[in-house]
């Protein structure tokens, strides 16, 4: 179910009316949580087991690093729920790229290896909610989370319809809590989550629908056109991009605003950053909090000397790329995004007076 659809705009209303008429806290939350099921299986239903599953998993694995006391079998807790889900994600999003590039280098190398193939499409949204319950497992771990023991309050988290497709990838510690306490109706809330599903609206149908128009009708039949129409696509095209997934991420934080949830800012005036490394801290900041907190961090963060510094921003670079695609451009534009931001960091482009926003 998109946003923009016809579908939606009866789908969320009626949500709304139902969970507002609701008395109890666990009547609000089990509707809720059918009604996220429901947004989701419109698109493929079967896919909704995926959905489970990864609850499911991260649950009882966080259940497991709660009980336990000795800290390696905490740790086998996390690595078979963080093991379980990559798993689940490369299965279904980079299973065909893997198999398709050893094919080619084993024909390179004068042997003939046919890999196993499936015919499956890719589950909408696997990598966001992945990402949101994988989070959960690394903070109870951590002890910056407690354990969740109520399962249906966890699966509503998982699973919350405003952001379930693309982000904001929300954090344990911001959004779990709020589904603990009975959100009454405010007006205020209500008007200014309508006027941010309306922004939202605008950058998404005015914007990047009509910026496509123009894009797709260049970059789809490039020998039918010359060097100053591929320019200016070129520079439509960010355009594009932005009100896409901006008005997505507007749409999805009014959404939750208006039944009195508080999901995080994902977008801020990303166009103005003044340096590569400040555009990151301003484009898709739930997945770039994530990538910071979750795999640049771990792996030594800036504590460690200058060389393997400059090698954890490329690990973590590149791990974004291989997120945002099962594609060697991807690969290509997160090593890129590394290098620069690496180049930046040597030349002190990167301090605070760069980085205001």
């Amino acid at each position: 179910m998109l946003f923009n659809s016809l579908h939606f705009m009866a789908y969320f209303p009626i949500v709304c009316l139902i969970y507002f008429l609701l008395p109890s806290l666990k009547s609000r939350n089990m509707f809720l949580l059918g009604a996220s099921y429901y947004f989701y299986m419109n698109w493929e239903p079967a896919y909704a087991l995926l959905l489970l599953c990864s609850t499911v998993i991260t649950y009882t694995a966080s259940l497991g690093i709660g009980r336990f006391s000795q800290q390696r079998h905490k740790r086998w807790c996390l690595t078979c729920s963080i093991a379980s889900n990559i798993g689940i994600l490369f299965f279904f999003k980079y299973y065909a790229f893997v198999a398709e590039n050893l094919e080619y280098m084993l024909e390179h190398c004068g042997l003939a290896m046919h890999m196993p193939t499936f015919p499956l499409l890719l589950p909408v949204g696997i990598s966001f909610y992945i990402f949101q319950a994988l989070g959960y497992s690394i903070d109870v771990y951590r002890g910056d989370t407690p354990v969740e023991k109520d399962f249906f309050t966890y699966a509503l988290f998982v699973s919350f319809f405003p952001q379930l497709v693309a982000g904001p990838i929300e954090r344990s510690g911001n959004l779990l809590p709020q589904f603990k306490h009975k959100q009454p109706f405010s007006y205020d809330n209500a008007m200014n989550g309508l006027r941010l599903m309306l922004w939202g609206y605008f950058l998404k149908l005015v914007l990047a629908d009509r910026c496509g128009i123009y894009v797709d009708a260049i970059f789809n039949n490039l020998p039918h056109h010359n060097g100053g129409s591929y320019l200016l696509a070129s520079l439509i095209f960010p355009f594009q991009i932005y009100g896409d997934f901006a008005g997505y991420s507007l749409t999805a934080i009014g959404t939750a605003k208006v039944m009195g949830f508080e999901l995080k800012e994902n977008f801020r005036r990303p166009y103005f950053a003044t340096s590569v490394t400040n555009f990151w801290r301003r484009w898709h900041i739930s997945l770039s909090t994530w990538f910071r907190d979750y795999v640049y961090i771990p792996l030594g963060g800036n504590r460690v000397g200058t060389a393997r510094c400059y090698l954890n921003i490329m690990i973590t670079f590149m791990v974004s790329g291989i997120w945002h695609g099962a594609n060697w451009t991807f690969i290509v534009w997160g090593t890129i995004h590394g290098i620069l931001q690496c180049i930046e960091k040597a030349l002190g482009w990167n301090r605070a007076a760069w980085n205001k926003y």
